[in-house]
């Protein structure tokens, strides 16, 4: 084993662990040729895989590219996906230690402090879900590196985010998965799925996902742009549709060329869209009518707005859309119930359990878990209210002390605030009165 340090020393300028680079050479997979396609070069690629690979866009039917960047640019599918990834990255991810009696928070665990504030010495940890979770939606997967003080432990670092097309998935000749990663500066080099957090999306292959918006929505996101350009069009037209200029007599070539230059110079676009005509020599304006299928098309904006909706999983009226009423009740609480249970729960749960099975490999006593509370919070007359039932009202058991109750509002603990309300038996009004006891005859006979 000398030997084999004293090599990975002579290669220190190799990016990634010394160590771990030095067991790879001589013991790992790839001394063993079983990762044969680490590098390799694939051939016969489909057209969405190429686009994939390269960062491209994918064709819409109605002619725009739909990709991450263009995307973007859409208002549904940049709001969707800001409220998402936003509402998810500002969730705290508590650590909790099982107990014979159930669960309790563990205090001052030092996993707390890289997955709630800084996973990484360049970000911060709002930063880095967000990142996560918009990855996930404009390109199917999330992927972050997990460091590790050296290669044989299995405490955890720190966090480190992948962009998407630069972590490719493999399987090696023997069915193991392997990642192999391209960063910014520095050589390739492969992980294990032990060392990468993946959060895939809906049609997950066992390597990779397809992008719900490049893929399921890509439709309707082409619709919207291509809505966009012609809507931008038409209003730097001044809102109008357009119109012939007649004229009794026939012109030539240059006179046509020289009336529409002179026409548009004087009349096009929305700040000459009010200037009153002049027309002589016989000419004559005939406005072309917007045909009914036109004016549809500044309507196919809310279509747009709802199918995209529909596809990541947001109500259209959590992204601005008022036109539809939600079948999810009123008031802030319901709603924030319902975004937590319909849209949110299924991303929340696959992070969790993706930290839980790759932080604690060998142990089941620690867990994390992501606290919804503030989203399921209602206004502060129902929050009093169930704070009352929970503390215990009018002789009823209650089930939060009050030290717990100030917890949760952010409030120093108080004397003698750690006691549950227990209940207090009642008297009841309607009984009838209980029979005095019999005397005893020894003790009268004792008192005589």
């Amino acid at each position: 084993m000398s030997q084999v340090f004293s090599n990975a020393l002579a290669k220190a300028k190799v990016p990634g662990s010394v160590v771990l680079n030095a067991w790879r050479q001589n013991f790992g997979p790839e001394a063993a040729k079983s990762v044969q396609n680490m590098n390799q070069v694939r051939e016969n690629l489909t057209v969405d895989e190429l686009l994939k690979t390269i960062g491209a866009g994918f064709g819409s039917s109605s002619g725009a590219l739909v990709s991450e960047a263009t995307a973007m640019k859409v208002s549904a599918v940049y709001a969707c996906v800001a409220l998402v990834a936003g509402a998810i990255s500002t969730l705290p991810l508590n650590v909790y230690q099982r107990t014979d009696t159930g669960r309790e928070k563990a205090k001052n665990h030092q996993y707390w402090w890289f997955l709630n504030e800084q996973p990484d010495d360049e970000i911060s940890a709002a930063v880095f879900w967000e990142y996560i979770i918009s990855a996930k939606m404009f390109y199917g997967d999330g992927y972050a590196e997990i460091l590790r003080p050296h290669t044989s432990s299995t405490e955890v670092s720190g966090l480190r985010l992948h962009h998407p097309l630069r972590v490719y998935p493999f399987r090696d000749v023997n069915g193991r998965l392997w990642y192999r990663v391209t960063p910014l500066v520095g050589a390739s080099y492969v992980l294990q799925p032990a060392d990468m957090l993946h959060i895939p999306s809906l049609g997950y292959d066992g390597l990779t996902s397809p992008s719900p918006i490049t893929y399921a929505a890509r439709q309707a996101v082409g619709t919207s742009i291509a809505t966009a350009e012609w809507n931008g069009k038409f209003f730097s037209n001044g809102a109008r549709p357009d119109f012939a200029l007649e004229t009794p007599g026939n012109l030539t070539k240059e006179q046509v060329d020289v009336l529409r230059a002179t026409w548009m110079d004087a009349y096009g676009g929305s700040a000459n869209s009010h200037k009153p005509a002049i027309l002589t020599g016989g000419l004559k304006a005939t406005p072309l009518t917007l045909s009914q299928a036109d004016s549809q098309i500044l309507q196919t904006a809310s279509w747009n707005l709802e199918e995209i909706c529909r596809v990541l999983g947001v109500p259209p009226f959590m992204v601005g859309s008022t036109e539809k009423t939600t079948s999810w009740g009123t008031g802030q609480e319901n709603m924030g119930k319902g975004f937590v249970k319909y849209t949110l729960r299924r991303d929340l749960i696959k992070i969790q359990q993706e930290i839980n099975r790759k932080f604690w490999p060998r142990s089941q006593k620690f867990f994390v878990e992501f606290d919804v509370t503030e989203i399921e919070r209602g206004d502060l007359k129902t929050e009093n209210e169930a704070f009352r039932v929970a503390l215990g009202r009018a002789g009823e058991p209650g089930w939060l002390t009050v030290n717990e109750v100030r917890s949760m509002k952010l409030l120093a603990p108080v004397d003698g605030g750690d006691e549950i309300n227990k209940a207090v038996p009642t008297a009841d009004p309607n009984a009838a009165p209980a029979d005095p006891a019999p005397a005893d005859p020894k003790k009268k006979g004792k008192s005589a």
